[in-house]
């Protein structure tokens, strides 16, 4: 059994608006939500319909197919939740960028990485 869609569209609203630095209050000003309204649906207690979640994916400059992309996982450990926060505050970051920078970060991250498996191997 995986987790329910409200406490996965809780999560996810939370991951999302952490990573751009909203608060609940701030996400409920860009929505027309009041911050305790936010705060239900951030912890699965609202069962919010699709127009309210379109409105809060375009405050928090989502798309659905970002916003789901993790959906088919089970269950979220601490780990994933965690790595989750720090790839949307990445693509948030990247998003920002050139499509020159962006290819450029990548080659240094695949160089970094490479650098970084070469070094685990030798161990």
């Amino acid at each position: 059994m995986g987790i329910h869609i409200t406490d996965y569209v809780g999560e996810r609203i939370r991951a999302i608006r952490k990573s751009k630095n909203f608060t609940q209050e701030q996400l409920g000003e860009k929505v027309g939500l009041p911050q305790p309204y936010i705060g239900g649906i951030e912890r699965g207690e609202r069962n919010i319909s699709l127009e309210t979640l379109e409105r809060i994916l375009e405050a928090l400059e989502s798309t659905p197919d970002e916003f789901f992309r993790f959906y088919n996982d089970k269950y979220f450990s601490e780990d994933e939740r965690a790595k989750e926060e720090v790839i949307d505050s990445l693509n948030d970051l990247l998003s920002r960028r050139s499509i020159y920078d962006i290819q450029l970060i990548q080659q240094l991250a695949y160089n970094i990485l490479v650098t970084i498996d070469s070094h685990i191997e030798k161990r």
